[in-house]
């Protein structure tokens, strides 16, 4: 089965608002700090129990599924049609926007990923020497900020998914259609 643009921008952007919903709701879930619980020589952070690390790796997981189809889509052969690669970057306009698409969706795997890895890492390594501990939690604004970025991110794959179709019927004009000199040289024989 062949799969058509329309097919993979709705997976694109449906991927990239889930990844954006998980986010939201992870840093709306985030606890701000744990309770500390006195012990003798240690102090022991016991954190509520949220979703924000399940939600924030599925966020990363729907980030990668987006960003992975948004990349896909760009050179899939619609219609079976090929079109090299180098007839997408002639096009300055479609390079700017796939290299924003590019750095946007790793800027939101970053932030969305570290802050996640941190908050896991907060709730396995509770246990603390010093007495005087908060139980703190990842830095607050990070997953949101990411969740953000994975819309953004999405969103700039879809404008180069538009570019990129517009090189493709340019590659294809080109192609198809014989230039001006053939033209000629079919004249004067």
């Amino acid at each position: 089965m062949a799969l058509t643009m329309k097919q993979l921008s709705l997976f694109v952007a449906g991927c990239g608002i889930l990844s954006f919903i998980f986010g939201v709701v992870a840093e709306n879930k985030k606890p701000a700090s744990g309770t500390p619980i006195v012990g003798k020589d240690v102090t022991i952070c016991k954190y509520p129990s949220d979703p924000t690390i399940l939600l924030g790796y599925l966020s990363v997981v729907f980030l990668i599924l987006s960003s992975v189809a948004g990349y896909y889509s760009l050179f899939y052969p619609y219609k079976q049609k090929t079109v090299p690669r180098a007839a997408f970057f002639r096009s300055t306009t479609f390079l700017v926007f796939f290299n924003i698409a590019l750095g946007t969706a790793g800027l939101a795997f970053a932030f969305l990923l570290w802050p996640t890895i941190t908050e896991q890492l907060h709730h396995i390594r509770n246990v603390h020497k010093n007495l005087e501990t908060t139980c703190p939690t990842a830095k607050t604004g990070l997953i949101g900020g990411g969740a953000f970025l994975s819309l953004d991110a999405s969103l700039f794959w879809l404008v180069s998914l538009m570019l990129a179709s517009n090189a493709r019927e340019d590659y294809l004009d080109e192609v198809e259609s014989p230039s001006d000199a053939d033209l000629t040289d079919k004249i004067r024989v």
